[in-house]
């Protein structure tokens, strides 16, 4: 041996916010309970814990016991607590002064906890730009662990990554450690000796090499069959076996005492960038495609292996262009943010102070990441991540409205350019609901916040095609569900037989307020599998003019255009009221349409933050009648009334046409994968009001909708849960 070669191992372990409680214990169970009492018995091996803020929180109410063991192993030296953002959110998608402000206060939190000082942090999802350096080095921190995957795509050659390196952004410099890919994909999913003859050839061919693994703890008993293999078949004391019988050789270390007792290996600029998978599920998913193919056909030819690490896919931000829900999601995000820190600055514009301290916090927890991107995991895909999203995001945004003075009863209405596409969007909010409309595409209603419940009505996810789909129907027919402990990278899983068959992908935003002209006598199923459109008013622009009147606000929207052969009119009006509540008036008018025709005219909406299979949410009718669960496909005939009520969330919603009308539901459901594996989801619930008429003499046809929301059942379980904390 030429000299000591130092090992630190970092692990990271992460629930986001809004995941089950059920996810939280089994993970507990299963993962976070075993490693520490497990790794409690070998003292001689340190380890660098990050755990997210949201995790953390959740440990502190749940298992303090696990919180007390950790501080003693954190006092004895075995452990260093690793920070970064408080609620993990990807430092690409939030403002500079949230990356600060959140690094901050979590370093913050962490040292009250755990009495030691944060000097490293974990860079969630290893997303990373340079521009990061200047941001985390003003938060206090000295060092940060990324991919290899990074080095190598700044040109760094694999003997070159035994270390780490300087970096710098406006001259402040920051450590980075290279976290090894191929100890991700060997710990522990192979046994403890190929890691250790892997370490082996580095210690004989370099002096005082250091190697990093960094990688989610889950994967140490959450993953698919991993807590059988890691604990029950004994891998984990393997592994830690082995490394003290190498101890002659081989240095377990914390990145901090790496740091420490080792010089940095160079200076490098890293680009944008992220682990290896995550650059590659950042592509457009028909160039995911063809770069899968690729792969698979030249993964044993040695000029491949040569250009592969010249080679990388996406960057992260770009997953708001694949999805533009996570647009929506960051772009409202954004707009409180700068809301926040505007008012920060202007003391006098808050009268209530405290409140701002609030909406932070909730701004913070609202920029949890997984909700913004998708992979392997479920992420965006799962409606509840999503939800709690949002429900951060208007907790943040009412907090900010109540801290700044506003009356119990009020209503506005603005033009901006609130969704970051060139074109102004209009918003509608009030003390009950906050409404934003889209005028260059169809004039869609795209979010629709209840204050009350806290939910976006509109927080939908389309149904479009992934990567993975070639998969599904590759293994359409039968059911893999795996042999034995495998990465969740390399699994073929399915949660429910005949998958294949649900791929199907919408045409338009599943959002409300799309305007269909139909086919005549068209057949439900063809237009839930989005036929028989005979307009151009779907996604067509229209024209907006805003109306402000005491207590009223209104947005008009309107557009020539056709369907079939005719060409006519049509203008909508949305209108909020301060004594109305929770109610949105909707007035439809035709004009200029061709008397003596048939037309089919139908307004869409679809619903979601709703959850479905369950017997407490569920369709009503005028009469209080229930109709079937939320995801029943329903085809009713003239009725006054539709309901969709989800006890659960405390949430009522109600449409009431002027006219009888016929009404088809049907749900939204996603194809999509998580580490379980492929699954069916509920994205939302379609309601669509549709009339088939003969145009009178006139050429007009009206009808006015009521969108009535009721939260009281959501706000009644919020004070009960207020007084019992008190």
């Amino acid at each position: 041996m030429t000299g000591c070669l130092r090992l630190a191992l970092a692990i990271h372990i992460h629930q986001p916010i809004g995941n089950f409680e059920g996810v939280f214990e089994n993970a507990y169970r299963d993962s976070y309970a075993p490693f520490l009492e497990l790794i409690r018995n070998y003292p001689q091996i340190p380890i660098s814990l990050h755990i997210s803020g949201s995790l953390l929180e959740w440990l502190v109410d749940a298992h303090g016991e696990y919180i007390d063991s950790l501080r003693s192993l954190t006092e004895r030296g075995q452990f260093e607590m690793v920070g970064g953002p408080f609620y993990e959110p990807i430092l690409a998608s939030i403002p500079s002064h949230d990356r600060i402000g959140q690094i901050t206060a979590y370093s913050r939190y962490l040292e009250q906890l755990f009495g030691a000082k944060v000097r490293g942090m974990w860079m969630p999802e290893r997303v990373w730009e340079q521009s990061f350096t200047s941001d985390v080095t003003r938060a206090g921190i000295e060092y940060t662990i990324l991919d290899d995957h990074h080095f190598r795509s700044a040109g760094l050659r694999d003997d070159q990554l035994h270390g780490y390196y300087l970096s710098e952004d406006e001259g402040r410099l920051l450590k980075i450690f290279p976290g090894s890919e191929r100890l991700r994909y060997t710990i522990p999913f192979a046994e403890p000796h190929e890691t250790i003859n892997y370490l082996r050839d580095i210690a004989e061919r370099f002096p005082t090499p250091v190697v990093c693994f960094g990688d989610d703890g889950e994967k140490f008993g959450t993953w698919p069959e991993t807590k059988k293999h890691v604990y029950e078949h004994g891998w984990l004391k393997r592994f830690l076996d082995a490394l003290c019988e190498n101890s002659s050789w081989l240095k377990v270390c914390t990145l901090g005492e790496a740091v420490d007792h080792v010089p940095p290996v160079g200076s490098v600029y890293l680009p944008d960038c992220s682990y290896r998978e995550m650059t590659e599920w950042a592509l457009p998913s028909d160039r995911l495609v063809e770069f899968e193919q690729i792969s698979k056909r030249k993964q044993h030819e040695q000029e491949w292996q040569a250009l592969r690490p010249y080679i990388r896919g996406g960057t992260w931000r770009n997953f708001r262009v694949k999805y533009p829900e996570a647009n929506e999601m960051y772009t409202r995000m954004l707009q409180i943010s700068q809301r926040l820190q505007q008012i920060a600055s202007e003391e006098e514009a808050v009268e209530r102070p405290h409140l701002i301290t609030q909406a932070r916090t909730e701004l913070y927890r609202g920029q949890c990441n997984c909700s913004y991107w998708h992979g392997a995991f479920g992420g965006l895909y799962l409606p509840h991540l999503r939800h709690a999203v949002y429900n951060h995001l208007i907790a943040a945004d009412t907090l900010i409205e109540s801290a700044c003075g506003r009356p119990s009863r009020w209503v506005q209405i603005d033009a901006d350019d609130f969704n970051l596409d060139a074109r102004k969007e209009i918003r509608l909010a009030g003390d009950r609901l906050v409404a934003f409309l889209t005028p260059s595409r169809g004039g869609h209603l795209y979010e629709l916040d209840v204050r009350g419940a806290k939910v976006n009505l509109l927080g939908t996810l389309n149904r479009r095609p992934e990567a993975y789909h070639e998969v599904v129907r590759q293994h359409a027919g039968h059911q893999h569900e795996g042999n034995g402990v495998a990465s969740i990278h390399d699994a073929v899983r399915f949660k429910q037989p005949d998958l294949d068959k649900k791929l199907v992908y919408d045409k338009w935003p599943r959002k409300s307020l799309v305007d269909h002209f139909l086919a005549p006598n068209l057949d439900p199923a063809a237009f839930r599998n989005g036929e028989g459109e005979i307009g151009d008013f779907v996604q067509g622009v229209y024209e907006s003019r805003l109306r402000r009147s005491p207590g009223r606000v209104e947005a008009v929207l309107a557009r020539d255009g056709v369907a079939g052969q005719h060409r006519f009119r049509l203008e909508k009006s949305i209108a909020l009221e301060a004594a109305a509540g929770g109610r949105m008036q909707i007035r439809y008018d035709l004009s200029n349409l061709p008397p003596g025709e048939k037309f089919h005219f139908a307004v869409e909406f679809n619903f979601a933050g709703l959850a479905s299979g369950a017997s407490d949410r569920y369709y009503y009718d005028g009469n209080g009648r229930q109709l079937g669960q939320l995801e029943s496909v329903l085809t009713l005939k003239q009725i006054e009334r539709i309901g969709l009520i989800d006890e659960w969330l405390g949430v009522d919603i109600s449409i009431e046409p002027s006219i009888p009308t016929d009404v088809w539901t049907f749900p939204i459901q996603t194809v999509s994968q998580s580490e379980g594996g492929f699954e069916l989801v509920h994205q939302s619930s379609a309601v669509v009001p549709h009339w088939e008429f003969i145009s009178p003499a006139d050429g007009r046809f009206s009808v006015t909708l009521s969108l009535a929301t009721d939260t009281s059942a959501a706000q009644a379980r919020e004070l009960t849960k207020a007084t019992a904390a008190v």
